[in-house]
């Protein structure tokens, strides 16, 4: 049922009815390999349900006899990789246009229909708990092919204390139908209702300035049109700053009510839990963070002297150290990323290509699509989907790295995994597309033609040291510092938030040492970072890129075992707990060393820069 359209045509362009634009039909994603149409989406949806009657009958029963137990599980599985396969073509449709109101309402339907799941798989857990450890062994000893449910068994019985009774369950499904309205909300006002204004830059062109302009434009080489940016973005996040207040309130609120439900001392707790996860990592990245801040001021210091700015101001952090006139078209990014990943194997960068070649990705920015990228890779039995927003810039270039990064993770360990097991948690998610990151930065810095060059990819990746460790560790902070509040009874508005990220942000920045003046105005960017909505989710960023780190190296220079242990581990999906993972993978995070191993190849990079910046001079 594939749409083969353009597939097969040298040069196929489709002009888009929606945006006075042309678009190549090969940078589009085919979406009609999920389904062929909305009929068919529809004729799924009867299908689920179904299904759902059937698994009713489940109920009571599930302890009946090895057997019947395999056949209940397997039907539970065959729901959930059907409602995946419905809310990737969904979420995408929204995606690819979110002003349009039957993309939203698709979206809606997929969410009501897993509510409607979840609540009747709602006595499964409390069934299983019921059913005990002893007597769930006896049953994989009886039917072999239980085997591949084992782990997600595990991850049941060990959450005994924290699992309700069926009428529990059930309840508690029935709320999902609320639940995450707050970042509903922030979702469809940031990037389809919000009124971003226009500004006009030194050039004189005239800039429509929503998320994607701001990425973009936030790094332009006048220093008075960056200010302009930074100051116009924020005072328009500032008009709704109380709506924003509102809306991540409530989703604070949200977290708080489950852990109590779930019987869990705090929110953290609760959501680390979700996947065995010690609070001690987050605890140790924060701590090491902090301790060891001394080498991002070095950073900013450096960046200053290079950009010629006698005060560094908050707007000053993102263009390069290095002015440069290279474009970075799709076609060579490809061809980098391809090259990037050689290290990886054979079987790895040809699945890529493939990708590549076979309209997996929306490659480039438009109005009402959604901003950033992402990869959605839970649709079992059809294959991996790329949102980008391409801009023809280096930075597009690391994030397609990214992105594949996780593409491939999904294509190994969907390949490699039953469906049961084929998921995998974002702590080990973001491993796989730093990973890349760096074997592009090891790349480039191979290619590079001269000491510009050279430092523009340095300087490239000290940033993305600083965006994708310090940044995301200091989100970390904050998110831990307002889920600690909302948790004790403390009531938040966007003021609040405001002043709680301003000391957060200006302590990491060395404002009070003179090493980067922050403006109050820019203590607006938390409304800015959707990521909070998805509770201590970013801080793994900042995990992974201290594990990916140690992991790309050992790659390189070839350590025997080390390009095994990192491809098992992308195969693993979900067959045991993501920390003991990646433990088991050879780092770690729960201790200092791999932190402290990230802030020295921070100093080992400027150490490098501080070289060529003496031999120019």
């Amino acid at each position: 049922m594939r749409n083969r359209i353009a597939v097969a045509t040298a040069a196929a362009l489709v002009a888009c009815a929606t945006y006075a634009q042309t678009v190549d039909i090969r940078d589009t994603w085919n979406l009609a390999e999920l389904y062929p149409s909305l009929q068919a989406w529809n004729a799924e949806q009867d299908r689920l349900n179904t299904q759902i009657t059937d698994l009713g009958k489940c109920a009571g029963q599930l302890g009946a006899s090895a057997g019947r137990f395999k056949q209940c599980l397997d039907l539970s599985a065959d729901m959930d990789k059907r409602i995946a396969r419905m809310y990737v073509y969904a979420s995408e449709k929204f995606s690819d246009d979110t002003s349009v109101p039957a993309n939203l309402e698709l979206t809606q339907r997929a969410e009501l229909l897993n509510s409607k799941l979840n609540e009747s798989q709602a006595f499964m857990k409390p069934e299983i708990l019921k059913i005990g450890r002893e007597r769930i062994e006896g049953f994989l000893k009886q039917e072999p092919t239980l085997a591949i449910y084992r782990h997600p068994l595990d991850d049941i019985l060990r959450t005994a204390e924290h699992t309700l009774d069926k009428e529990g369950e059930e309840l508690v499904a029935k709320f999902g139908l609320v639940t995450g309205t707050g970042n509903t909300v922030y979702t469809t006002m940031t990037n389809a209702d919000m009124p971003w204004p226009t500004i006009k830059l030194s050039t004189g062109e005239e800039v429509r300035l929503d998320a994607s302009a701001y990425t973009k434009w936030r790094e332009a080489a006048n220093r008075a049109d960056r200010k302009l940016v930074m100051d116009t973005f924020f005072g328009a996040h500032k008009t709704y700053e109380q709506t924003f207040g509102i809306t991540l309130y409530s989703q604070l609120k949200e977290d708080m009510v489950m852990a109590r439900v779930r019987k869990y001392p705090d929110s953290i707790t609760a959501k680390l839990d979700a996947n065995k996860l010690p609070v001690a990592v987050m605890d140790t990245l924060i701590a090491q963070a902090n301790a060891t801040l001394p080498t991002l001021h070095r950073y900013f210091r450096l960046r200053a002297k290079m950009l010629g700015v006698q005060e560094m101001r908050y707007y000053d952090i993102y263009p390069p150290l290095v002015s440069t006139k290279l474009k970075f078209p799709l076609v060579d990014a490809k061809a980098a990323t391809l090259a990037a990943v050689a290290p990886l194997g054979a079987d790895y960068a040809a699945a890529m290509r493939k990708g590549f070649d076979s309209r997996w990705m929306d490659v480039y920015p438009r109005k009402g699509k959604l901003s950033g990228a992402h990869m959605a890779g839970y649709a079992y039995d059809v294959h991996p989907y790329v949102l980008m927003n391409y801009n023809d810039d280096y930075e597009s270039q690391t994030a397609l790295a990214h992105e594949w990064g996780h593409a491939m993770h999904s294509y190994l360990s969907n390949a490699n995994q039953p469906f049961a097991t084929a998921s995998y948690a974002i702590f080990v998610a973001e491993i796989a597309s730093t990973l890349n990151e760096a074997l592009m930065l090891d790349h480039m810095l191979k290619v590079a033609k001269g000491d510009d060059e050279r430092l523009y990819y340095l300087g490239s990746a000290l940033e993305a040291i600083r965006g994708t460790y310090y940044r995301q560790a200091m989100f970390g902070e904050f998110e831990r510092q307002i889920h600690k509040r909302v948790d004790a009874g403390e009531a938040l508005t966007g003021e609040s938030f405001t002043k709680a990220y301003c000391e957060i942000l200006k302590r990491y920045h060395g404002h009070d040492q003179g090493v980067v003046t922050i403006d109050d105005a820019y203590c607006l960017e938390w409304a800015y970072i959707p990521h909070f909505y998805s509770g201590f989710y970013v801080y793994q960023y900042a995990t992974s890129i201290a594990a990916s780190s140690l992991f790309a190296q050992r790659i390189i220079k070839k350590e025997p075992g080390a390009l095994d242990k990192y491809v098992k581990l992308l195969k693993s999906g979900s067959s045991d707990y993501p920390y003991d993972l990646v433990k088991a993978a050879g780092v770690d995070l729960a201790t200092p060393a791999p932190y402290q191993a990230t802030a020295a190849r921070m100093n080992q990079i400027m150490d490098e820069i501080e070289k060529i910046l003496a031999k120019k001079r």
